[in-house]
């Protein structure tokens, strides 16, 4: 099968495009044919090895796991000899181990039945990003209709998820992205837009029950003084920062640094469940959420994609299509 192989760290050019082995599933794994594969951060971090704590991981000096990827829409292609919930046949979405590929492993905790009238890209586009921004609404937000919600960095994968997903749950939403990208998120659904150039969304003049900081560097203060009483701030992802932990170590410390102050600012540790799976799965089923996606490209264009990725010029999710 054709796959987007990196045998070292570094930039897009260590990208290739190669025939390698079709995985076999062991007892509790799916084997997926790959109908579409989301292009999330994650992505980038897994190519490049940093920070480089994430290594510990993924492989210190080394990618242990040659092929890059984790979202991923398909059909079941063979499954484990443990496998009870799905067999061949099955349209499904989740996560998966080396989704920009023709073929790919999970397992059926990753997995769920792709929804009827969801489009495989539009479901694969939301197994990491939709996910997270569930989570960090729900989970650790603690989202209520009517509550004022704050997302910095309103245009990316996670942030364009927020946007709606915050609509849907009754939240009235102030998106902050670049000016470029304004139209776009108020496309999204926002109720407020304000571009981070010319306005500073965190000087205390507003106060919001909820703010989610997508993986930027604002001090936690700076965070806390932009919140109401009892509102909590959420810090999702990890870029910027040093090379050894970048943000990471930031939103890892931010609940201890928080305990002393009333407005709470913690981090998010996102991991893709079947549950929450099938809560983003209903929402994009309902039309209450539309994964924004900026293009779909064929596997030989995932070096530029990141690239764009890398750039900032991306305006929601791209999306690979293995099959083209």
């Amino acid at each position: 099968m054709r796959a987007a192989v990196r045998t070292e760290y570094g930039s897009a050019d260590v990208i290739r495009i190669v025939d390698v082995p079709l995985p076999e599933p062991g007892p509790h794994q799916v084997r997926v044919r790959v109908e579409a594969a989301g292009v999330d951060i994650g992505v980038w971090h897994m190519m490049t090895g940093l920070p480089t704590m994430a290594r510990l991981a993924i492989g210190f000096g080394r990618p242990r796991s040659p092929v890059l990827g984790a979202e991923l829409a398909g059909v079941v292609d063979a499954v484990g000899t443990r496998v009870t919930r799905f067999r061949p046949g099955d349209a499904v979405f989740g996560v998966g181990a080396g989704s920009f590929a023709e073929y790919a492993l999970s397992t059926e905790k990753q997995l769920v039945p792709l929804p009827d009238g969801v489009t495989a890209q539009h479901a694969a586009a939301s197994a990491v990003s939709g996910v997270t921004a569930h989570q960090a609404l729900v989970r650790e937000g603690r989202i209520a209709a009517g509550h004022r919600v704050l997302i910095l960095g309103a245009s990316g994968g996670v942030g364009s998820f927020a946007v709606q997903i915050a609509k849907a749950l009754g939240a009235r939403v102030t998106g902050v992205a670049s000016g470029a990208k304004l139209d776009f998120v108020r496309g999204l659904g926002a109720d407020e837009t304000l571009d981070y150039a010319t306005t500073d969304a965190t000087d205390g003049s507003r106060a919001y029950d909820l703010v989610l900081e997508m993986g930027g560097l604002r001090p936690l203060r700076v965070l806390r003084r932009s919140l109401a009483p009892t509102g909590r701030a959420i810090i999702v992802g990890g870029e910027g920062g040093g090379r050894v932990t970048g943000g990471f170590l930031r939103g890892m410390t931010a609940g201890i640094a928080s305990a002393p102050h009333r407005r709470k600012v913690t981090g998010l540790v996102s991991v893709t469940t079947a549950s929450d799976l099938a809560a983003v799965g209903e929402l994009i089923a309902s039309g209450a959420v539309v994964p924004a996606i900026q293009e779909v490209l064929p596997l030989d264009a995932l070096p530029d994609a990141l690239r764009s990725l890398e750039s900032h010029q991306v305006r929601g999710k791209l999306v690979i299509d293995p099959t083209r």
